[in-house]
């Protein structure tokens, strides 16, 4: 009996990968077109994309409203729910998102440094784009019209590769912005969604070395880590937020509270959401208690060590396992732990932290150079909210997302994040001895 062939020889699997790689080539044929257009044809586009938007709101609405419920009658979780869905509010604050892009000052072309040699030759390094910039992303279909944005703004071409459970939406903003696009002259190219059917798509594009210059998965701990390992292409790791609280001895509760209830409860399936909650030991028992009450009070359920917790009174902890020291909650659940000091906060989130933001609340300021010292993550927030770490706040525009690695960009990935450099060197004929 011959063997049944393998999903890499079908011919749907075959006709996926060449559609992904005609894309790629795609992208990377119109690739020289964007990255020589000037600030104000970028900033025309990205205004008349978000007018656009706007306008065609009701067909971007009733694509997303059919991923919903098609979401929900799977059983999808409600944090993934709020993730996927769309509004009239959402939709104008994605428009405003590429307006915000259009009024930052456009990175390509920057001169970072230079001087002249001793010979007279002239040169200076500069900002250029990267090429073809592959997103792989979970749910939010904001992220479609973010990464196009930012990648137009740098002088990039954007390849998206979102998830099965926004496809109609993903599609009907691409739609939007490749019309766009195409009203004023440019390819249709300059943006491409890929197929999201199976998975496989995803190995497709993060294997297409020569066609695609950087790839940045943005998304859960799995798909980061699926990604990062499996590459060819060069990859950006961005992070997951598993985001600590630090209460320290010190801190004014008043203060301390709202601020930890913000990280926690604003918006608690973002990747700055506060995951877990360090409570200094010297804290008095009704302080401790207190923080407790907080966050159940505003409908957060507590995990930790439910015998440490009881003795100073906490009650209805669920008992924590490891996953709830290591993991994003993206819920409203919060894992919460006495430490001994900010030496005991450094430690666990050493430990546990996945490098993306860390808060601290103390009034003592040697406590808090410390932590700002000690604590290797890409944010870390002194007396300040964890919901902080955020490419708008930050004065960036949209973000591309949240870097946790060390090596080119580390935190909100803005316009300067997503370019490259090279240096020009400018003679009058001379040559080398």
């Amino acid at each position: 009996m011959t063997a049944a062939p393998s999903e890499t020889t079908t011919p749907s699997r075959a006709a996926e990968r060449e559609e992904v790689l005609a894309r790629a080539r795609a992208a990377k044929r119109v690739a020289p077109r964007v990255a020589s257009l000037a600030a104000p044809e970028k900033n025309a586009l990205l205004t008349a994309a978000a007018e656009a938007l706007q306008a065609r709101a009701g067909e971007v609405l009733a694509a997303n409203r059919e991923d919903v419920e098609a979401g929900r009658a799977a059983g999808m979780d409600s944090a993934l729910v709020d993730r996927l869905s769309l509004d009239e509010a959402r939709v104008g604050a994605i428009a405003d998102g590429l307006r915000q892009v259009a009024a930052l000052t456009d990175p390509v072309g920057e001169v970072l440094r230079g001087h002249t040699m001793d010979n007279g030759i002239r040169m200076r390094q500069v900002r250029v784009p990267l090429g073809v910039m592959g997103m792989v992303y979970e749910a939010r279909p904001n992220v479609t019209v973010d990464a196009f944005g930012l990648a137009l703004k740098s002088g990039n071409v954007a390849l998206l590769r979102g998830s099965r459970s926004a496809r109609r939406s993903n599609e009907a903003l691409v739609e939007v912005l490749q019309d766009t696009a195409e009203q004023r002259g440019l390819p249709r190219e300059i943006v491409q969604l890929l197929p999201c059917e199976t998975h496989d798509s995803v190995q497709d594009l993060i294997t297409a070395r020569g066609l695609v210059d950087v790839v940045i998965p943005r998304g859960g701990a799995r798909l980061i880590e699926a990604v990062v390992t499996g590459a060819t292409v060069p990859a950006i790791e961005t992070g997951s937020g598993n985001c600590h609280f630090y209460v320290d001895g010190a801190a004014d509760l008043d203060v301390a509270i709202p601020m930890l209830l913000n990280g926690k409860t604003r918006r608690c399936s973002v990747c700055n959401a506060t995951e877990t909650a360090l409570l200094d030991a010297t804290l008095p028992a009704p302080d401790k208690l207190r923080v407790v009450r907080a966050l159940q009070e505003a409908g957060v359920t507590v995990h930790g060590d439910v015998e440490k917790l009881a003795a100073f009174g906490a009650e209805g902890v669920v008992a924590a396992t490891e996953t709830d020291w290591a993991e994003e909650y993206l819920s409203l659940d919060i894992a919460v732990a006495e430490v001994d000091g900010v030496e005991g906060a450094i430690e666990h989130i050493a430990r546990w932290s996945s490098g993306h933001t860390e808060a601290i609340a103390s009034r003592d300021a040697a406590t808090l150079a410390r932590f700002a010292e000690r604590v290797d993550s890409a944010a870390v927030m002194l007396n300040a909210s964890t919901a902080f770490t955020d490419g708008e706040q930050y004065g960036f525009g949209a973000e591309i997302g949240i870097s946790t690695q060390k090596l080119h960009a580390r935190g909100p990935m803005g316009l300067p994040e997503l370019t490259s450099t090279k240096w020009i060197l400018e003679g009058e004929g001379q040559t080398r001895p």
